[in-house]
């Protein structure tokens, strides 16, 4: 960062912090000291612990010491002693350093079997955010004195299932349990069905190795070759490995559903498997068709029981019946559900429709309206359907009583928050954000009330963080400030340009929200820049399609030229659509070839809106789809301060006109 910019952003800051926060040692230069920050963070990224020795003595006393601390003594946490451990947590206690420092020490400790200090050090991290260091201090209770061990086993069982990768600590502590006999082989057996039905190799491969080590070599031919596996005829004979044709079943039904299918009708299987590991290969068989959007996915989750399922099985299946319109199994599946799941908005909203569908008695309508009802809201995408569902429009909430001055100065002089504030203008988004979710998070000490977040969500808004004020305003429970949630910075320039290019204004603050949050040097891990995202190749590929002749690739982290070209390929994309809303979100965010043929060839069922954005195979982009329609109507709401419709914006999806000629065939 330029000096003239840090002292640009330290004169900015000037009056948000109070002076027992941000003033610093006396007599020292405030540029000097953020460029010494600067440095140390930088000596962090590269593991230049000289160079932190050096700098940490002459960061004392300023804003940002908590972090020089924290850099200083995790790089080398290891050779610490714990005296010096317990002296950095002991200065810094309340902070997010302080929590941060711990669960690092904790990680520590787990894998050096230090169970004691765990027990002592566990209840003090307030967090608790890190699967792992829950696993080692669940892990440390089991070793101590009389522990509840059914209550323990259940919870590091759940730990290590919801893992999506391997995991050495939750992996360790149900490896104890089960040596120990606490907890069931099953356990390992079904995290292993798990990562061979998401093609995680390590993850399947950890849990075998706590049953049976010495299977490594069958497993890399079940991995390489589940076919070939399967066809040896020495399989069906070997003593207790039914559980390992499981596996190559799982791992077949990924490579190839449709083999898979066609494997499970053999009588070896039907014998040898019991009905709970047939149900299940059929629930993987029946996942696998449902992401392909193949029409049979139904009567393949129809071959198993439901009860026996995977959760995301139960999901696929879901989703494939909603496609297929069977509401009968769409009613079925959400039934099966583990509580937790079945109560998540997309579910219950499903589960209602597909009561409503079946011509109910009168107790069940009334039943299926009323959890419609306890869901209807502006919150989100099937909170808006059930709202409408239930024969209402999407208005603006009223919004809550004006912020006092006391209120927004308790915002300002909190030491976390300030703290926050001054690392993203210092350059340090990264540290400023986790710091700022420690400080609005209602677990960490003096948890926010809905008060207290709408004043630091405001702070965030007066400094133009805008990503910080839409999030720490998401959090409130009982108001919503719609302003706060649905911002609308560059709105001179949004507004002409969509009028000039005949685009919603709505539709484009939607996809920036879900996008970027409005940060305008926004990067993503595949090279996407600015408030819209854009790839280079595409920016350069729009620019020329919409005639800005002069433009060069460094611009694209201008405002004004990302939100003309960003838009300019949004409106290029929805005309290749015919205008279809989810159609081009979708487009947007995973390529414009994909929505085509996510939308089914000829012959294929015309779809509400709803169910076509359910079942789009990437998660990624069906959870984008269902949060930028979302905004764009409550975007709506705000902009014109009339009632919405997401149902009339969902519209129908279904196979293009055999007759049409498809436009926008080149668009990248």
């Amino acid at each position: 960062m330029k000096l003239s910019a840090i002292l640009t952003s330290i004169a900015f800051l000037g009056s948000v912090f109070s002076p027992n926060v941000a003033s610093y040692a006396q007599g020292r230069d405030n540029s000097y000291a953020d460029n010494l920050i600067l440095d140390m963070a930088q000596a962090y990224k590269q593991r230049d612990r000289r160079a932190m020795t050096a700098l940490l003595p002459q960061l004392k006393g300023t804003t940002l010491e908590p972090w020089a601390a924290y850099w200083e003594l995790s790089s080398r946490l290891n050779e610490a002693s714990t005296d010096e451990i317990q002296g950095f947590l002991t200065r810094f206690t309340g902070t997010y350093q302080e929590d941060r420092l711990r669960a690092d020490w904790l990680l520590q400790l787990g894998r050096n079997k230090d169970w004691e200090t765990i027990n002592r050090e566990f209840p003090l991290y307030r967090m608790g955010d890190e699967r792992s260091v829950r696993c080692y201090g669940l892990q440390a209770r089991y070793n101590a004195a009389n522990p509840p061990v059914v209550q323990l086993a259940q919870d590091i069982q759940d730990n290590w299932l919801a893992l999506r990768e391997a995991d050495s600590a939750c992996a360790g502590a149900a490896e104890q349990l089960i040596n120990d006999k606490k907890l069931s082989p099953q356990t390992a057996w079904l995290r292993a069905r798990v990562g061979m039905d998401n093609d995680r190799l390590r993850v399947t491969q950890q849990a075998l190795e706590i049953l049976h080590p010495e299977w490594a070599e069958s497993f890399n031919q079940i991995y390489q070759n589940p076919a070939k596996y399967l066809d040896d005829k020495l399989t069906a004979v070997r003593p207790k490995t039914k559980e390992l044709v499981t596996l190559a079943l799982i791992r077949l039904a990924y490579i190839d559903y449709e083999a898979a299918a066609t494997e499970m009708e053999k009588l070896r299987w039907k014998t040898q498997l019991t009905h709970e590991e047939r149900s299940w290969v059929w629930g993987a068989i029946g996942k696998r068709a449902a992401q392909k959007l193949s029409f049979d996915a139904p009567s393949y989750f129809a071959n198993g029981a439901f009860e026996h399922m995977h959760d995301d099985h139960l999901v696929w299946a879901a989703r494939a019946a909603l496609r297929t319109g069977r509401w009968a199994q769409v009613q079925q599946a959400t039934a099966a559900m583990p509580v937790a799941l079945r109560e998540e908005p997309t579910w219950v909203y499903w589960h209602a429709r597909a009561v409503l569908a079946q011509k109910p008695s009168d107790a069940a309508r009334t039943a299926a309206m009323q959890r419609l009802q306890n869901l209807a809201s502006t919150k989100g995408f099937y909170e808006q359907l059930a709202l409408e569902e239930t024969g209402k429009s999407i208005t603006i909430p009223e919004r809550p009583a004006p912020l006092t001055a006391q209120e927004k100065e308790a915002a300002s002089r909190n030491p976390s928050i300030s703290r926050a504030l001054y690392a993203i203008k210092l350059g340090l988004r990264s540290e400023g954000t986790r710091e700022w979710n420690y400080a609005t998070n209602m677990h960490t000490p003096g948890g926010m009330d809905d008060r207290s977040l709408l004043a630091a969500a405001d702070l965030a808004c007066r400094n133009a963080l805008w990503d910080r004020c839409i999030n720490t305003s998401e959090r409130t429970k009982s108001v919503i400030d719609v302003e706060q949630r649905f911002p609308t910075p560059f709105k001179s320039e949004v507004q002409a340009r969509t009028k000039h290019i005949n685009l919603d204004p709505a539709y484009v603050y939607g996809l920036i929200r879900q996008e970027s949050r409005f940060i305008t040097d926004a990067r993503s891990g595949v090279g996407a820049s600015g408030l819209m995202q854009v790839m280079p190749a595409t920016a350069k590929w729009t620019a020329k399609k919409i005639g800005l002749t002069d433009f060069q690739p460094h611009q694209i982290n201008d405002h004004v030229t990302n939100i003309t070209i960003g838009t300019g390929y949004l409106k290029l994309v929805l005309d290749s659509l015919n205008g279809s809303i989810p159609m081009a979100a979708a487009a947007y965010n995973a390529g414009p070839n994909r929505p085509r043929v996510w939308r089914g060839q000829s012959g294929s069922p015309t779809l509400e809106g709803a169910i076509w954005a359910e079942n789009i195979p990437f998660s990624e982009t069906r959870d984008y789809v269902k949060k930028v329609l979302a905004n764009t109507t409550n975007y709506a709401a705000l902009l014109t301060g009339k009632p919405q419709s997401l149902k009339a914006r969902l519209g129908m999806v279904g196979p293009k006109d055999a007759n049409a000629v498809e436009q926008g065939l080149d668009l990248p």
